[in-house]
């Protein structure tokens, strides 16, 4: 939900690809996959145009990571976690939208220790921890080799620089860096997939003002 707020990384790409295709934001703050799979068919139904899609992001495993006996609204096991990831994936192809217009993420890392300031505030404890979230994002990985779909490990690459605490605004949602960071790689993963695509309409100086429906038409 927050990646088409301001510097979000789904806004991100939709400045990127105006009059190319139009970026289609249905995350919803707090999900997890349980909840997901059962309203996907009323996010994407049979009736959208399978071939005007170009592809489709999957983001989740911070809310299902979630500890069990801390936080059990949003925690889903480890186990249904991937049942319901694969559970999508076939949803989608039942729609036509083929598993290499697919993008699994996995979630990124959980700095604890902001994390921890967060729940304290709220007169919780840690109710996440970064090792279980790295387990989820495995699945995640896993997942995505077994239904054969594309795969942003980001839970993996934010850690490879050591202070990854900049890519998080409280611990456990991206930050301005975060976002950037997500944009970046994950249009690496599209512009193969982009970069035929035509702009829509010609660009102003190209048109014929002295004749428009030539041009436009």
């Amino acid at each position: 939900q927050f990646s088409f707020q301001e510097n979000g990384w789904g806004a991100s790409l939709a400045e990127r690809l105006v009059r190319k295709c139009d970026v289609v934001n249905r995350g919803l703050s707090g999900y997890n996959t349980r909840w997901a799979k059962l309203i996907l068919p009323r996010l994407i139904t049979n009736s959208a145009s399978a071939e005007s899609t170009v592809a489709v992001t999957i983001f989740f495993g911070a809310n299902d990571s979630a500890l069990k006996d801390l936080n059990p609204k949003q925690h889903v096991p480890v186990d249904e976690y991937a049942a319901n990831l694969k559970s999508m994936i076939q949803y989608l192809k039942s729609v036509d939208i083929t598993e290499d217009r697919i993008i699994l993420i996995t979630p990124p890392p959980l700095h604890e220790s902001a994390w921890e300031k967060e729940c304290l505030a709220k007169g919780d404890k840690l109710n996440r921890c970064n090792a279980t979230t790295g387990e989820y994002a495995q699945t995640c990985v896993q997942v995505a080799r077994d239904c054969g779909t594309d795969v942003l490990d980001l839970w993996t690459l934010m850690q490879k620089n050591q202070d990854f605490s900049s890519y998080l605004s409280d611990g456990l949602h991206l930050s301005t860096k975060g976002n950037s960071f997500l944009a970046a790689e994950l249009w690496s993963h599209l512009e193969k997939k982009l970069s035929a695509l035509p702009s829509l309409c010609p660009y102003w100086r190209d048109v014929d003002h002295t004749n428009p429906e030539a041009s436009l038409l």
